[in-house]
């Protein structure tokens, strides 16, 4: 019931913990929760950050710019991030971080994420994120993914976990996809597409900037970022059932 999955989406738990070697979800999901939707929905959002092009070019070759290191230039250092990296998406350049997310095809909330630098690409941290529950018929949620996350060693790892893969498949050169691929990518592509409505309304809450310096930070300042827009679309679906704030008192 409507008021039954309201309970036990509350229940979810927030610990910000801050780590060097790991990463911490930010998630704890109860084994109470089985969402309705059918398939879990993986994207990543590019978020960037503000240092010189030449700064960038420094750090992204492990050297730190010289005036950066002198006495008198201490608090600068301070105030640039040396932690993000570049990455070319769509034939632009970014500098920042990544927001690699797990979101449910129903309600579209994040039921897990990942912050990493740039430059990471979205399949490495595919494993770390994927959903090994089940929906309400006892079998495991199949998985949408854009074409980046399309690998050989994908593939198996998903078919050993008896996991259905509705990740689109990409065309190489000399082998394009045939007229029967981009038909059955088109159709996963409208189950994916929920995915890219999480980081749209994030981008409309002002979420797509990073102000912090560190990862560390970044991880934290994301993390709350994605807190919050659940929040926000649990509002939005207790709206949509009818359901005010008397359901889960």
């Amino acid at each position: 019931a409507p008021c039954a999955r309201a309970r036990a989406l509350l229940s979810v738990r927030c610990e910000l913990v801050v780590v060097v070697r790991s990463w911490v979800p930010l998630f704890d999901w109860c084994s109470g929760i089985v969402p309705r939707g059918y398939a879990d929905l993986y994207n990543a959002a590019l978020l960037p950050v503000t240092n010189s092009r030449e700064e960038n070019a420094q750090i992204k070759a492990g050297e730190t710019p010289e005036e950066w290191t002198v006495p008198e230039a201490k608090a600068k250092l301070r105030q640039k991030d040396t932690d993000a990296r570049w990455t070319q998406k769509n034939h632009e350049n970014h500098y920042g971080y990544k927001n690699h997310v797990n979101a449910d095809q129903e309600h579209k909330l994040v039921q897990s994420y990942a912050v990493t630098d740039a430059s990471v690409h979205d399949s490495q941290v595919f494993e770390e994120l994927l959903d090994q529950g089940k929906d309400a018929q006892g079998n495991k949620r199949a998985v949408y993914g854009d074409g980046a996350y399309r690998a050989k060693e994908k593939e198996d790892y998903l078919a050993n976990a008896n996991i259905q893969s509705q990740i689109c498949e990409k065309g190489t050169r000399g082998h394009p996809l045939t007229d029967a691929q981009r038909a059955a990518n088109k159709a996963k592509s409208r189950i994916r597409v929920r995915v890219e409505h999480v980081f749209g309304a994030q981008a409309q809450m002002g979420g797509h900037i990073v102000r912090t310096i560190g990862i560390l930070r970044a991880q934290v300042k994301i993390g709350m970022m994605n807190l919050v827009y659940n929040m926000v679309r649990f509002g939005q679906l207790l709206k949509r059932d009818g359901k005010g704030a008397s359901a889960v008192a």
